[in-house]
C-alpha cells in the first residue's frame, strides 16, 4: 500500500503550476510549491536594465538576464554543491575592484590556473567546465564590443552570473531562450524559468504629470506620489531627457507611435495552455508584471485554457509605482494590460480567484501602507474574491507563501 505522504507527492508532481512574476515576485511561493513537489514553471519578462544588467544589455545587445537568474536561484536543488551554486547566482564583484584585476580573476579561472572564480568554489568538474566555456566566449566578444563602443565594460558591482549568461548568449548564437534552458539543465533546476518573449525591447513609462521614465530602472527606482499613466515597449532605448521639449500630450503620442509589441515565447504559450494552476504573483506591477501582459498571445493562451484555475494575488502594501492603489486598482489595471490589443477577453476567463489580504487585527505588527480593500462583493466583475489573512506574521507587508499555497490547493481540490 502506497504511503499517504508519497501518494500526495506523486499527485502534486502531476499538477502543472505556472507563476507569472518578476525576479523576486514569487520568492515566497515558488519554494513552497517546489517543496510540495508541484511541477513549477515561472514566466518572467527580461526587460530589466538596471546596474550591471543594463551594461550587459548595452554591450551585448540582449535581454536582461537578472530576473531569470533570480528565479532560477530559487530552484537550485539540494545537494552537496547547493550552497556554492546559490552563492554563485547571488555573487556581485567588489565595487572597488579595478577592471584589470577583474579580468585577471576571470582569465585565471578560464585558463585553469585556479578552480575558484572570485574565491567562489566550483567543485563539480562538469559545471566548472561549462562556466569556463561561457566566460571564454564572454571575454572574446567583450574585447570587440569595447573597441566598437569606445568604452570599457564596468566590472564594479557586476553580477558574475550576468557575465556568464552573456557568454552563453554568444555561445548559443544569440538565442536567449536556449541560453535560459542551458542553465536549467546545467544546474538540474527543480523547475523551469521561461522568458515571456525573446525580442530585445526596452521598457519606458509616462506618469500622469507628463514625466517620462526612460528605463525599467527608473520605473523601479521611482520615489514619487504621482501615478504611472502607461508603460510602453520600444525597439531602442531613449536618451534620458530626449522628450523634454515636447508637451505632455506630444510625449504620449510619441511613445504610442513608437510602441511595439512582442510575440509570446512558444514555450511560454505551451505551459500556459497545459497549466492546471496559473498564479499572477504579487510584486512591482509596472516593471515586473504589466510588461509580461503586453505580450501578444499571452492572454489568449490563458483564456483558452478553460480547465485551469487562475489566481490573481493582490499586493499587501502599495509602493511608489502604485501609489494609492486600492484592491480594485490592481485587478482593473492588470485587466487593461491583459486586453491591451482590444481582445475583449472577459475578466473571469483570465482570472478565477482574486486573493486579497485582510490585514492583521489591531494590536499586532502592521505596516502603514496597506492596500485598502474596496471590493465589497465576493463576485465583483464575475471574479471570485477571497478575503483572508495572507500576511506573514514575521514579515509584515509580505505574503506568507504557506498561507497562499494552502488556499490555492484547497480551492483546486474543491474545483469540481
Amino acid at each position: 500500500m502506497v504511503h499517504a505522504f508519497i501518494l500526495a507527492h506523486i499527485i502534486a508532481s502531476m499538477i502543472n503550476v505556472v507563476t507569472v512574476n518578476g525576479g523576486r515576485g514569487a520568492s515566497l511561493i515558488i519554494p513552497e510549491l517546489i517543496n510540495k513537489n508541484f511541477h513549477v514553471t515561472s514566466i518572467v519578462n527580461a526587460y530589466d536594465d538596471g546596474k550591471s544588467t543594463g551594461e550587459i544589455r548595452r554591450f551585448f545587445e540582449m535581454l536582461g538576464p537578472s530576473d531569470i537568474r533570480k528565479v532560477q536561484s530559487l530552484m537550485i536543488p539540494e545537494s552537496e554543491f547547493a550552497e556554492e551554486y546559490k552563492k554563485l547566482f547571488d555573487f556581485r564583484i567588489d565595487e572597488n575592484i579595478s577592471n584589470s584585476d577583474a579580468l585577471d580573476e576571470i582569465k585565471s579561472f578560464t585558463s585553469n590556473k585556479t578552480k575558484t572564480l572570485f574565491k567562489l568554489g566550483l567543485d563539480d568538474n562538469y559545471i566548472r567546465g561549462e562556466i569556463q566555456k561561457y566566460l571564454i566566449a564572454f571575454l572574446e566578444k567583450l574585447e570587440v564590443f569595447e573597441k566598437f563602443l569606445g568604452v570599457k565594460f564596468p566590472f564594479q558591482d557586476c553580477s558574475i552570473m550576468n557575465c556568464i549568461y552573456a557568454g552563453a548568449f554568444v555561445y548559443y548564437k544569440r538565442d536567449f531562450d536556449k541560453t535560459c534552458v542551458s542553465f536549467e539543465k546545467l544546474f538540474q533546476l527543480r523547475g523551469s524559468v521561461i522568458p515571456s518573449n525573446t525580442e530585445n525591447k526596452f521598457l519606458v513609462a509616462i506618469r500622469e504629470n507628463g514625466d517620462v521614465l526612460y528605463s525599467e530602472a527608473e520605473i523601479v527606482e521611482l520615489r514619487s506620489n504621482v501615478r504611472i499613466k502607461k508603460i510602453f515597449l520600444l525597439d531602442a532605448p531613449l536618451e534620458s531627457g530626449s522628450l523634454d521639449k515636447l508637451t505632455d500630450s506630444e510625449k504620449f503620442l510619441f511613445l504610442e507611435s513608437r510602441s511595439s509589441f512582442v510575440e509570446i515565447n512558444d514555450r511560454a504559450k505551451t505551459v500556459l495552455q497545459n497549466a492546471d494552476i496559473i498564479i499572477y504573483s504579487p510584486g512591482t506591477q509596472h516593471s515586473s508584471l504589466f510588461p509580461t501582459y503586453l505580450t501578444k498571445g499571452f492572454s489568449l493562451a490563458v483564456y483558452k485554457n478553460d480547465l485551469a484555475l487562475k489566481f490573481f494575488v493582490t499586493n499587501i502594501g502599495e509602493d511608489y509605482e502604485t501609489v494609492e492603489y486600492k484592491a480594485s486598482d490592481y485587478i482593473n489595471s492588470a485587466y487593461s494590460y491583459l486586453n491591451f490589443d482590444n481582445s475583449s477577453f472577459p475578466l473571469n476567463g483570465l482570472i478565477t480567484y482574486n486573493l486579497v489580504n485582510q490585514p492583521h487585527i489591531k494590536g499586532e505588527k502592521t505596516i502603514s501602507n496597506y492596500v485598502e480593500n474596496d471590493i465589497d462583493s465576493k463576485d465583483y466583475r464575475n471574479v471570485k474574491h477571497i478575503f483572508k489573512d495572507f500576511e506573514s506574521t514575521s514579515h509584515p507587508g509580505k505574503h506568507d507563501g504557506q498561507k497562499l499555497l494552502n488556499e490555492i490547493i484547497n480551492l483546486y481540490k474543491s474545483k469540481d
